[in-house]
């Protein structure tokens, strides 16, 4: 039986995302409904991965198809294909399974050419509405299949509204249309060498491949990439009966939201253009209406539209992104699909729609992606800053962001890669600046609304926008910009606020954002699905502190080497190092048990009632000694000059101490558990701090759970003898103060062997904590620092890698032996404490693999504990939601 190549809209319907994409299956779900959807069909997902498959050929069966499927659209319409006394026009549009704004392209008035343009002409007795419509496609055909630069037919454009002295493109007359689309089809011979195609079926043979292409376009696959969309989905093509919005007064076209994507607020939202066709109202040529005039302007449209935007959402349960067109009083409806949304709205929207009892509170935790909790945590600008607008915009994406102005998407990629922070400024954007829109802190158009490619995109990857910024005048030619008498230069600092639509002067002072009361409660319902603890890394007490504000349920890591390198603190650990003698050495280690004490001690306050997992000095010593290449170079330096004094004299010895010290590999070197065996100093004075602090912190009134762990064990004889020594201190100070605290020994399972041996070490630990930073270094023999700025990236753009197994957990390797180690820890101590903390505790599908591991907690920094809390949720319901969705 021949493949199924084609559907029309009345074959499909709502649940066939997957092979009808997310337009086409959302048109067939709509013309089910009854609503009133110009007939079309739609050219399947997996047609265009047997295209790809084939060498970039139509598969076989597929046109003709694609031929009977026109024939019916014909019959239902009463128009003919090609016709030119009554012709069918038609559209031809991507739709991918998963939404991607703007990525990838659209032909609309395919059929025309000059004997069925007069058809429709004589049909419409209009000729300035056919004219636009000529030129309009051979504009967008000519973009869009002939690869011709949009700059080039907009500079024709331009020249005649400047001729003609028009303002807007609606001023231009049917004379004026007619002689620009003579010279769009003199460009395209131009250009291509060859006259503008007249057969329509040679332009929709033509206008199927460019979007079947348009799915692997740098932009698109940008795209994917960052929203992590796999890339062997295909996009479907929908080819449906055009109607016009550019027939007159009478007729519009516009986009609108079932709620405010930015928001989340439940009103109609979204604009439209009178006598305009679809891409007037996203490219930003002409300044859009709200929506909500539409019901001044047109109150019975306004009303059947609003009708059908009810129930569109109550049948999908969800908010939606919906299209349409008025032709000559008439609405019509081309799209719907669930809209993109700010990490605000999708969480406010999640919330309403439990609380109107239109979905359940899985659901609800299961609509929110992890990454738009972490959105939701970006800066804002601090109210009582005192700033200076030079600009007022559209409020296209919320956020706030401070850069250096650039202009076009290819320099702001140059110039984050070189660690600048830059805001990207365009007339408007359009698909191929998506690359630098994804590596700026935020974005600037200076024409667009609300629904405009620059605010539909920002919103969608996170980046606040302030688009349709009218007082701002865009140079291109001399990179800058002008607002107010005030000149912006490329590489000034701007700054933009895209929750209130402001462009501001300079950097300005930022402040992060807390909980939400909608963010809250959906946590709270994640709460209740999660079966992992979400605990936090944190180093002082105030780390602690904004922990346990973000909901975190204990302390998974508590490096204690970070306190040693406080200003006051540094000194006093560098003599404890340098030291000649026992004695010398134990006044400076009292002294530090002063500070490691009082930070315990704030620690244990924050958490109270609640876990504190405290690692021992792990670092090689030599990290807290000044540099040796600096030092090497101070002394050779003076000893070039003749200089020879007391302090000459103490930076050679220092810089023979430091060369004492140094190791080929301090990675692989003295550090963890060996620094505490050879220098057991150390981890007494640290134990003692520990409890010490415990004991002050228990007589307060308060409860305290400290977990001792010892780092880098790798074999189960270090863990041992150091356990018994911190037992031994540990009893000891308890004793002393005759209270009993109870407390845990346990150790990070950082290196291989660790965890292929973890049936042993587990009878000396309480707990284990998976050190995946550590453990992913030593699994893959790879230096982090080294390989990141020298291959590891480029191993994961060439798909040697499928993720930097440093920001997502290799379950491969690295998880095989986390499995390994937990099933063999519980064999020898079923009760044992599993827990992770390296930076894989914060990232969604990590937490995914801990869950399934059956781990009893992630620990995350603690700006990513509400992140982590939702991923556990979901994590727990099977389903974690991707991004892009």
């Amino acid at each position: 039986m021949a493949t199924k190549w084609v559907y029309s809209f009345r074959e499909g319907n709502g649940e066939m995302r997957a092979l009808l994409g997310g337009k086409g299956a959302g048109a067939a779900e709509m013309t089910r409904a009854g609503l009133p959807v110009p007939p079309g069909f739609t050219i399947t997902t997996e047609a265009c991965n047997a295209y790809y498959a084939d060498g970039e050929k139509f598969p076989p069966g597929m046109w003709d198809q694609v031929v009977a499927a026109l024939h019916e659209v014909e019959r239902e319409t009463g128009k003919k294909f090609g016709d030119a006394s009554n012709p069918l026009l038609v559209s031809v549009r991507s739709g991918a399974r998963f939404s991607m704004p703007g990525m990838m392209d659209t032909v609309l008035n395919l059929g025309l050419n000059p004997q069925t343009l007069q058809g429709l002409i004589a049909r419409t007795n209009n000729p300035r509405f056919g004219y636009d419509a000529y030129r309009r496609f051979i504009q967008m055909f000519g973009k869009i299949v002939l690869d011709i630069p949009a700059e080039k037919f907009e500079h024709i454009l331009d020249q005649e509204k400047q001729q003609v002295g028009a303002k807007l493109d609606t001023d231009l007359s049917a004379e004026d249309l007619k002689r620009v689309a003579t010279k769009f089809a003199e460009l395209v011979r131009q250009e291509t060498g060859h006259e503008f195609p007249t057969d329509p079926w040679e332009q929709l043979r033509l206008a199927i491949r460019a979007v079947f292409r348009s799915w692997n376009s740098p932009r698109a696959i940008a795209y994917r990439d960052f929203n992590k969309i796999p890339h062997n989905l295909g996009t479907a093509v929908n080819v449906q009966t055009m109607v016009f919005g550019n027939m007159g007064s009478d007729s519009g076209t516009g986009v609108a939201f079932t709620r405010n994507p930015n928001t989340g607020e439940n009103v109609l939202y979204g604009e439209y253009l009178p006598n305009a066709q679809g891409e007037d109202v996203v490219a930003g040529i002409r300044t859009p209406h709200p929506i909500s005039e539409m019901a001044k302007e047109w109150p019975a449209v306004y009303q059947e539209f609003k009708r059908y935007a009810d129930l569109l959402e109550r049948h999908y349960r969800d908010m939606q992104d919906l299209e349409f067109t008025v032709e000559k009083g008439k609405l019509y409806m081309l799209q719907t699909r669930s809209g993109k949304r700010s990490a605000q709205a999708a969480v406010k929207i999640a919330v309403d729609m439990v609380k109107e009892g239109l979905i359940s509170k899985e659901e609800a935790v299961q609509r929110v992606e992890p990454g738009q909790v972490e959105q939701l945590l970006h800066r804002r600008i601090d109210p009582s800053a005192k700033v200076t607008v030079i600009a007022k915009g559209l409020n296209a994406s919320p956020g706030a962001a401070s850069g250096k102005a650039v202009f076009d998407a290819d320099r702001a990629v140059e110039w984050s890669k070189n660690g600048e922070k830059v805001i990207l400024v365009r007339p408007e954007t359009s698909p191929d600046d998506v690359h630098g829109m994804i590596v700026a802190q935020g974005i600037l158009t200076a024409r667009g609304g609300a629904t405009s490619h620059a605010a539909v995109v920002a919103r969608s990857i996170g980046k606040p926008c302030v688009a349709g910024t009218e007082g701002v005048k865009v140079d291109l030619d001399h990179r800058l910009f002008s607002a107010d008498g005030v000149v912006v230069k490329e590489g000034d600092v701007i700054s933009i606020n895209g929750s209130t639509g402001e462009v501001i002067e300079g950097a300005v002072p930022m402040i992060e954002p807390e909980l939400t009361g909608e963010l809250q409660a959906l946590l709270d319902y994640a709460d209740s699905i999660r079966r992992l603890q979400v605990w936090a890394n944190a180093d002082y007490p105030r780390d602690a502190e904004i922990a346990r504000k973000n909901g975190a349920q204990g302390i998974g890591l508590c490096r204690t080497e970070h306190m040693f390198f406080e200003t006051d603190r540094l000194p006093i650990m560098q003599e404890m190092i340098l030291a000649r003698d026992e004695e010398t050495r134990q006044k400076a280690l009292d002294r530090l048990l002063v500070f490691q004490k009082n930070d315990f001690a704030g620690i244990f306050r924050a958490m109270d009632g609640l876990p504190v997992v405290i690692r021992l000095l792990d670092p090689p010593l030599h990290e807290f000694l000044p540099s040796y290449e600096e030092l090497l170079v101070e002394v050779t330096e003076a000893r070039a000059k003749g200089e020879h004094n007391a302090k000459t004299e103490e930076r050679e010895a220092l810089l023979k101490e430091v060369a004492q010290m140094r190791e080929a590999n301090p990675m692989l070197g003295l550090r963890g558990c060996r620094l505490g065996i050879l220098f057991p100093q150390v981890n007494v004075m640290q134990v003692k701090a520990i409890f010490q602090a415990a004991i002050e912190v228990t007589r307060e009134g308060r409860k305290v759970h400290p977990e001792v762990m010892i780092p880098l064990v790798g074999h189960v004889n270090e863990l041992k003898l150091v356990r018994d020594q911190l037992v031994q201190v540990a009893d000891e100070e308890l004793a002393k103060a005759e209270i009993r605290i109870p407390y845990k020994i346990g150790t990070m399972i950082e290196v291989p062997r660790a965890a292929l041996t973890a049936d042993q070490i587990a009878e000396h630990a309480e707990f284990f904590s998976f050190g995946t930073n550590d453990l992913t270094q030593t699994t893959f023999a790879i230096s982090r620092d080294d390989a990141e700025g020298k291959f590891l990236l480029q191993y994961v753009s060439k798909k040697i890698l499928p993720d930097n197994p440093f920001q997502v957990l290799d379950r491969a390797g690295v998880g095989k032996l986390m499995k390994l180690a937990v099933e063999a820890g519980r064999e020898t101590r079923p009760s044992i404490e599993l827990g992770i903390c390296g930076e894989h505790g914060g990232e969604p599908s990590s937490i995914e693999f801990c869950h399934q591991l059956g781990l009893n907690y992630v620990s995350a920094s603690p700006f990513r504990v509400p992140v982590a809390r939702l991923a556990a949720a979901q994590a727990a319901l099977g389903s974690l939601v991707p991004a892009g969705r």
